[in-house]
């Protein structure tokens, strides 16, 4: 795939790279595409994808030719195009059928040798011939995939870890094959004893046999490759779901008429039909019929949703309700499902800046592993050692060597993350975002949109004792209302619901309000004036001191009620705030409305530092003045008015319900819309970093101590195959864990509020 990169002439391609298994493949094929004019790339083990920044005069061929001149198969990542009822076979998947192939033949080839060659009281008469013919198909077959890697690095002048096992297997099937046709080893009578110790065998060299090591080393690093390769499709789960989450068929109605068409064929401005149980095939706005939406799979929200006509649906919700007739808003890659696996896609591109130091160390760490092999085995043998010996501590430094946990312990840890992330409703555009997220101290919160709902509504409504009630006025007011266009007749009109008496005689007063008959009664909604009850006085100091808009109904000239109107918290905001603080956050407000208005916001929420005023040049400045200050700063905003202090800051955070450029300018956005899951993203991303590190430190810590262990003939060539493929697997399954994050809330111990 390739695409014009935004912040300036380079364009990003993708390539699907093959035969990578470990982190000096990843460094070697970065390598050869950074030899290229003008070109940088970042390539993912895990995923085994490589993200190309490259000047347009550099066409795609031309990266792909580079990637196989490192010795590994490249090509542009091609969506599958399935026949109808056909279910489409992912590489990943025919590669892990093989290996499964692979893995059973050399099990059953296998196991009779490790039996016969450990327990001395198992071996009979020409046993070892048998184990000969067992491990020869082995050493040949079974490592075959090992072989090829290893001589196609050898055609390119590099070493990955397949050329570290290959030569452990083929050095210990030579030394059997010598011992067994040249060395006296083919006595019929032969027995062997067994030690997991290299060092303390004795007796004649020339008589020990090492086809336990032929055939284990193959084993365990087959077995654990397919054991990887199951639990990193594992940590890729969350976005194999999300796509997945699309209607493959869409029942589209014309002119009365209804067609299945597959989904590809619709267009926006078509109409479709969504019955109970079934998807929504994509973004869209309700024309008929009203029912509600589970949208959990695609924003985290847990709650359905209620829609009606003229309400917006998101693509991959379940109609869990009534029938619905949807136009369709957007499709194919403009969807906002589409979107976030975009997002997520991308996310799992990068690299944090430890993976980076850990791929360079694996990119010398394979010679100078070869180079320690040579060393150790010259040693042993100048030191008069038996050459047997001097041969298993050579081929045992070979096997526990290999770097696979460094190349995994970044990519699998943050597949695992932004999957899960998305899960929750948070999409962090990478690991520079996620390593941003685990930093910050301070959060810049945006009031209008972000700590409210963006739009107003009816927050109290106060009758007159003795009056026609609350309902009543409610109920006249909305009927004169539902004409205007103003905000707080709109907000009126909605907050007396459906349906409304005709009015007749409407006049809307600028500046005062509209007033109209209704039933018979001449109603005024309007701003208050003159002499006022008691109660509705106490509510319009009350409304006075919220910074909500007071609003009366007068009925047949008499004042009836007062409807405050204001743009009310969203419900999480306090608990936002509250969990922000938790995380050792501290939250500034930032908003364009009046110094009364935003205090009476951040005393309900208790935010101690207020901005008002603030133009968006002014937040801008906020966001510099606090990063002058030392202060890790965030940005919380869903306008364009946001965008220049989400680009400013350490870390900008979007609101999904905001404007495309806010979302555009930030590292992370909110699906659902709540900033509650600001505490998640954070919480997520210090575990997530946590587990990168841990990962790492077992990476660096394993090989410290097992080559010095194989170096020094404390390990076992079979046992260092099965350290090296328990290594890797260890590093993924830590990741793994990662998918079953779960947020903490925390327990109220208040009012709700």
């Amino acid at each position: 795939m390739t695409a014009p990169e935004a912040a300036g002439a380079l364009t990003t391609t993708d390539l699907t790279i093959g035969g990578m298994t470990c982190a000096a493949c990843v460094r070697r094929v970065e390598k050869r595409l950074a030899k290229l004019d003008g070109v940088s790339a970042t390539v993912n083990l895990a995923t085994g994808r490589a993200r190309v920044s490259h000047p347009p005069d550099v066409t795609p061929d031309e990266l792909v030719a580079a990637a196989e001149g490192a010795g590994y198969t490249a090509e542009l990542p091609v969506p599958p195009r399935p026949e109808p009822g056909s279910r489409p076979e992912r590489p990943a998947e025919k590669a892990a059928f093989e290996g499964r192939d692979r893995l059973v033949v050399t099990a059953l080839l296998s196991l009779p040798v490790l039996v016969l060659s450990m327990v001395p009281a198992l071996q009979f008469r020409n046993w070892h011939w048998l184990c000969f013919v067992l491990a020869a198909p082995v050493a040949v077959w079974g490592a075959w995939p090992f072989h090829v890697r290893a001589l196609r690095g050898l055609r390119h002048s590099a070493a990955t870890m397949d050329t570290l096992v290959s030569l452990g297997v083929v050095a210990s099937f030579s030394w059997s094959a010598y011992a067994l046709f040249l060395g006296g080893a083919g006595d019929p009578a032969m027995r062997m004893p067994f030690s997991l110790l290299p060092s303390a065998q004795t007796g004649d060299g020339s008589a020990h046999l090492y086809l336990e090591a032929v055939v284990a080393v193959p084993l365990f690093v087959l077995t654990g490759r397919f054991l990887e390769a199951r639990a990193r499709r594992g940590t890729g789960q969350a976005l194999r779901s999300l796509a997945q989450l699309g209607a493959k068929d869409v029942a589209v109605r014309e002119g009365g008429n209804e067609r299945l068409v597959p989904i590809e064929e619709l267009r926006v401005g078509q109409t479709f039909v969504v019955r109970p149980g079934e998807r929504v095939a994509t973004d869209g706005e309700v024309v008929e019929g009203s029912s509600a939406v589970d949208v959990s799979l695609v924003s985290g929200e847990s709650e359905p949703v209620e829609v009606r006509p003229g309400s917006p649906v998101v693509g991959g919700a379940v109609n869990a309700g009534g029938l619905l007739l949807v136009r369709a808003a957007a499709v194919g890659a403009d969807t906002q499902l589409a979107r976030i696996t975009q997002l997520v896609t991308e996310a799992q591109a990068g690299k944090a800046r430890a993976q980076r130091l850990a791929d360079a160390v694996a990119g010398v760490f394979v010679p100078v592993v070869l180079a320690i092999a040579v060393t150790v085995l010259g040693f042993w043998l100048g030191a008069g050692a038996d050459p047997q010996a001097a041969v298993t501590v050579c081929v045992a430094v070979l096997v526990v060597a290999c770097p696979c946990a460094l190349g995994l312990a970044t990519p699998t840890a943050l597949m695992a993350a932004t999957g899960r992330g998305a899960q929750l409703g948070v999409l962090v555009s990478g690991p520079q975002a996620l390593e941003s997220l685990r930093h910050i101290d301070t959060v810049v919160l945006d009031k209008t949109g972000t700590l409210t709902t963006g739009h107003m509504s009816v927050t109290r409504v106060t009758e007159v004792p003795g009056g026609i009630g609350k309902e009543a006025a409610v109920h006249l007011a909305g009927a004169v209302e539902q004409g205007s266009e103003h905000p707080l007749g709109r907000a009126i009109a909605a907050y007396a619901g459906r349906p409304l008496p005709e009015v007749t005689g409407f006049r809307a007063l600028p500046g005062l309000g509209v007033s109209g008959r209704v039933e018979g009664q001449l109603v005024d909604v309007r701003a208050p004036d003159g002499e006022l009850p008691e109660p509705l006085v106490r509510a319009l100091d009350a409304c006075e001191t919220a910074r909500h808009t007071p609003v009366l109904v007068r009925v047949d000239g008499r004042p009836e009620a007062l409807i405050a109107v204001g743009d009310l918290l969203r419900p999480g905001s306090y608990r936002a705030v509250d969990r922000l603080r938790r995380v050792g956050v501290r939250p500034v407000l930032a908003t364009g409305d009046r110094e009364h208005t935003a205090r009476a916001v951040a005393a309900e929420l208790g935010i101690d530092d207020v901005r008002a005023r603030c133009t968006p040049e002014d937040k801008a400045e906020l966001v510099r003045e606090l990063r002058a200050q030392g202060c890790r700063v965030a940005v919380i905003g869903d306008g364009v008015n946001d965008a220049a202090a989400l680009a400013g800051a350490d870390l900008g955070i979007a609101m999904g319900s905001g404007t495309d450029v806010a979302i555009g300018a930030a590292d992370v956005t909110l699906v659902r819309g709540d900033i509650e899951a600001v505490a998640d993203a954070v919480r997520l991303a210090r575990r997530t970093l946590g587990t990168i590190r841990a990962n790492l430190v077992w990476a660096f810590g394993y090989n410290a101590v097992t080559v010095p262990l194989a170096a020094v003939g404390l390990l076992n060539p079979m046992l260092a195959a099965a350290a090296m493929s328990a290594s890797s697997l260890l590093v993924v399954g830590n990741s793994l864990r990662l998918r079953t994050w779960q947020p903490s809330r925390p327990r109220r111990t208040g009012g709700a509020r």
